[in-house]
């Protein structure tokens, strides 16, 4: 989910959720020690429960980055050996890290050191040839070793040579069978599956048997789904709120935004999924992608993209 869970899209989804635990963007340790640790740490309170998801493979500095993300409050910090990305095998990070468990074990202890925080690891259920369970079952036992008990499990191998990252999303089969083999032979971890999950409905049946499940690319290109979570999922007696007032509530930080000079597609971009499947989405979308990007762009854009769609739309209830 790089470049699209940023916090704009985190204040929006939060919107429509309140108990999810959120997932930043992955950040590369470079990039926060060396960088602008503002703009990659900063995020805005309602944002909570939130995780910072780091890419990195040196034990001293995804330490420093756990020590950080405590300072900075956030929730959990995630270790990402998952990303199929060329420009992150390139940096010994991702994916490629489940060749070297014995680094990832080191990290793991180094950060668990560094924090009070809970350390998670999001990995593959292999990559390249190293696709057997028996890979799987010695990488997941030699970093719970070192102390993770949470393993976000995405349950496709990831072929680092020869498919691009989009076709590392789709070629590589689903095995959810391996993902829940994989909890009944480690009954004492969290196991949280992720891969592939389109809907609540597909969520509810997978938590027969995980711990959690994570919805990544369907939540963003149908953001609406998350507006049954916290009473379909986390069995909180409330009814779920309208795309209309998930768009009011998400307004008051859209201008105060805009107020401080971000252009108003750049928070708009994460809605435009919000009508998807139903009347008024092609004209919600056109207003705000043709309109939003342009200067002096305001709330006035997202008011006349608003006015296209059916209150029947608007105010339905998930």
């Amino acid at each position: 989910m790089m470049d699209w869970t940023d916090r704009h899209c985190r204040m929006f989804h939060r919107t429509l959720t309140r108990r999810t635990l959120l997932y930043t963007e992955m950040v590369t340790t470079g990039a926060i020690l060396h960088g602008d640790q503002g703009r990659h740490l900063d995020f805005s309170a309602p944002e909570h429960p939130l995780a910072l998801q780091l890419g990195g493979s040196d034990a001293a500095a995804l330490a420093e980055c756990a020590r950080l993300a405590e300072d900075w409050g956030y929730d959990e910090v995630n270790l990402n050996c998952g990303c199929p990305s060329d420009r992150v095998s390139s940096g010994s990070f991702g994916a490629c890290l489940m060749g070297t468990p014995d680094v990832v074990a080191r990290a793991v202890e180094a950060m668990r050191a560094a924090t009070r925080l809970p350390v998670t690891v999001k990995h593959r259920i292999g990559i390249d040839d190293l696709d057997s369970y028996e890979h799987l079952t010695g990488f997941v036992r030699t970093v719970a070793a070192a102390g993770c008990e949470q393993f976000i499990v995405h349950a496709r191998k990831a072929w680092l040579s020869g498919l691009s990252p989009k076709e590392n999303r789709e070629i590589p089969p689903l095995r959810y069978e391996v993902v829940q083999q994989l909890k009944a032979d480690f009954p004492q971890l969290t196991v949280v599956l992720n891969g592939g999950v389109k809907s609540l409905t597909e969520a509810q049946q997978a938590l027969a048997w995980a711990d959690g499940v994570m919805i990544g690319r369907a939540a963003y290109q149908e953001p609406y789904l998350l507006a049954a979570a916290d009473r379909d999922v986390f069995g909180e007696d409330a009814q779920a709120v309208s795309r209309r007032e998930a768009i009011e509530a998400y307004l008051p930080y859209v201008a105060a935004q805009v107020e401080a000079g971000q252009p108003l597609n750049r928070m708009m971009k994460h809605t435009l999924g919000l009508f998807a499947g139903q009347p008024g989405a092609r004209h919600w979308k056109r207003t705000l992608s043709e309109q939003g990007h342009k200067p002096g762009a305001g709330l006035d854009v997202v008011r006349a993209a608003l006015a296209g769609v059916p209150d029947d739309v608007l105010d339905a209830r998930a």
